[in-house]
């Protein structure tokens, strides 16, 4: 037990000034509150998933349609977590941010882009089969960590102005929820999930979303938004442009690891020639 008498005795006495910060240190600024919505998002995000997917696969008592609306809604609620983690981040250069909006964005990450994500893919792989259930469970496992350790790194690692180390979680997050959506055969779906896992750990530098860059992020996931509300109403054409979206978004997922492998290597060429350089001068 602690000694209340014995404590006060060392403990300094915090003067009025003190204790009248400390509030105003841990007020939430508008970039926290964008960022607790980017977590309300990844939440419901579940709930939808549990309540409109796997509760009805498990009973027996889901129609397709209501079932797809409700698959729909949780990506729908993804990509709001994610315009939500694209404006906290740019409200809080602008404006400001609390002593917490830091921790705040990496918790509230974990759970749109790590509980989220896997949690779709885990339901998947009960609603694909009882065989396939413990290897997708696996794999969502492994997106989970991937985001885990993702975030941690991020907090501990400095990393050159401009660019991100190994894929960015909303994007991994959508990636993979890409993946399930295509319907693809199992076991190729199962290692594109762990590839994107792979990429959002690995040091492949992706440009963070500034500038223009984020206009066009924020464009695609309009977009993306769009074509599942086009599926989930079964729209005319909406099957394949829900398709040919996911497809797109794989292809980016591909695409930009290669730019920046060949980005690197130009880079290198350029730093040897100037090497050379200044050895004959």
């Amino acid at each position: 037990m602690i000694d209340r008498g014995a404590q006060s005795a060392w403990v300094p006495e915090a003067d009025e000034d003190e204790a009248d910060e400390l509030p105003l240190s841990m007020r939430l600024s508008i970039a926290d509150t964008l960022t607790l919505s980017n977590a309300i998002c990844g939440f419901l995000a579940v709930y939808f998933t549990t309540t409109g997917v796997l509760i009805p696969h498990l009973t027996g008592s889901g129609d397709v349609g209501v079932v797809r609306n409700n698959a729909a809604t949780a990506v729908l609620l993804m990509l709001l977590a994610s315009v939500f983690d694209l404006f906290d981040g740019l409200v809080a250069r602008k404006l400001r941010s609390s002593p917490m909006g830091a921790e705040l964005d990496n918790l509230s990450d974990l759970i749109s882009f790590g509980l989220a994500p896997a949690y779709f893919v885990l339901v998947w792989g009960m609603v694909v089969g009882d065989a396939h259930e413990p290897v997708a469970a696996l794999a969502a496992i492994t997106v989970l960590l991937a985001v885990v350790l993702r975030l941690a790194r991020f907090s501990c690692v400095t990393m050159p102005d401009g660019v991100f180390q190994g894929m960015p979680s909303p994007f991994g997050a959508l990636t993979v929820v890409s993946i399930v959506l295509l319907e693809l055969p199992f076991w190729p779906t199962l290692l594109a999930i762990v590839g994107v896992a792979w990429l959002m750990v690995s040091r492949v530098e992706y440009p963070k979303p500034r500038g223009p860059l984020a206009g066009a992020m924020l464009a695609w996931i309009v977009l993306s938004m769009a074509l599942l509300t086009a599926w989930a109403f079964d729209a005319p054409g909406g099957e394949l442009m829900l398709q040919t979206g996911c497809s797109l978004q794989l292809v980016l997922g591909a695409v930009i690891p290669l730019f920046a492998m060949v980005r690197r290597v130009y880079n290198f060429r350029d730093l040897r020639r100037e090497a050379r350089a200044e050895a004959q001068s």
